[in-house]
């Protein structure tokens, strides 16, 4: 295999009248620096997905960014004031992954009551038809599925049109259809130019929603940038194709990471993950001169996280050892 590639602490070019920022935080609780110099900026009219294991020290930087804690150094701004004023809170939304609602409350009550909050808040409708609330309205929400909750908790937090939303693993507990309906409604508030801050566990959601990424490990930022260069920070690539070729030998070959059948819901096609991709792109024309639909692309988000995460840790642990 390849030498792992070098990760970039940050590549992301400055971004112009952030909506939220973090300068150079540091946050401690007690012995465990949770933020050790995190920068962080939300720009109007994107989602930035904000990711990393858990204990990396994302729930740190959204709470700091929303003024629910103070950091011990730097600067957390929302919407080019200190966070945690009553002026930029009104014109933030907010989805945690705890709500704490009213379990007897029924749902048109919730959004009633929201919305009675802002001075301008966008019609009942219209919350009603981004959350998919149709036929939940007379429902209690104790009595709602989890998934139907979170509906119900997007609603509120997009009621006030807030230019700051921050959206905590979002489609938790929403089957595909649901997932998907919320992922449009993300991007229509993107297009009017909200900016989206985004946690999520689910890769595959970052990756369809998200212009802009940022990697904690262990309270620092591992890389930053627009999606496609983060993905470019990994040398690795997929290569998929039809062949009879036996895909357990495939994955012995020098310079495979794996390789799997199955592929793009096709029981017959290849799809193999390699670090060398020319050489192994002529070994399998070499094997099989049936081959066909052949097909080479950049590796995803995922193979790209696990690769800075796994780098930062070792650059890490080495430092600390030199120290």
């Amino acid at each position: 295999m390849t030498d792992p590639v070098s990760i970039a602490p940050s590549i992301a070019a400055p971004l112009a009248a952030p909506l939220a920022r973090l300068q150079a935080v540091r946050k401690r609780y007690g012995g465990v620096v949770a933020l050790d110099g995190v920068d962080l900026a939300l720009a109007p009219g994107e989602t930035h997905a904000l990711l990393g294991a858990n204990g990396a020290g994302k729930s740190t930087a959204v709470a700091l960014m929303l003024g629910l804690v103070r950091p011990d150094a730097g600067d957390a701004l929302l919407l080019g004031e200190p966070a945690g004023t009553l002026a930029a809170r009104r014109r933030t939304g907010v989805m945690l992954q705890s709500a704490g609602l009213p379990e007897n409350a029924r749902v048109d009550e919730l959004l009633a009551l929201t919305r009675s909050y802002y001075p301008a808040p966008r019609s009942r409708a219209e919350c009603v038809a981004l959350a998919g609330l149709d036929g939940l309205l007379d429902r209690r929400y104790g009595r709602l599925s989890g998934g139907q909750q979170r509906r119900v908790q997007f609603a509120l937090a997009i009621c006030g049109r807030p230019r700051a939303l921050f959206l905590d693993e979002p489609t938790t507990g929403l089957d595909i259809e649901a997932r998907q309906a919320l992922w449009a409604a993300i991007r229509a508030l993107v297009s009017e130019g909200a900016g989206v801050l985004l946690t999520t566990h689910y890769l595959e959601e970052a990756e369809a929603l998200a212009d802009r990424v940022t990697v904690l490990d262990r309270g620092r930022v591992a890389a930053s940038g627009r999606m496609h260069e983060v993905r470019a920070l990994v040398a690795q690539r997929r290569i998929g194709c039809f062949s009879a070729l036996d895909v357990a030998r495939i994955a012995t070959w020098p310079g495979v990471r794996s390789a799997l059948r199955g592929g793009a819901g096709d029981p017959a096609r290849i799809e193999i993950l390699a670090d060398d991709a020319e050489t192994v792109v002529r070994r399998l024309l070499a094997e099989d001169a049936a081959l066909s639909d052949l097909e080479v692309r950049r590796a995803g988000l995922a193979e790209a996280f696990l690769e800075i995460t796994t780098q930062h840790d070792g650059d890490t642990s080495a430092a600390r050892e030199a120290a």
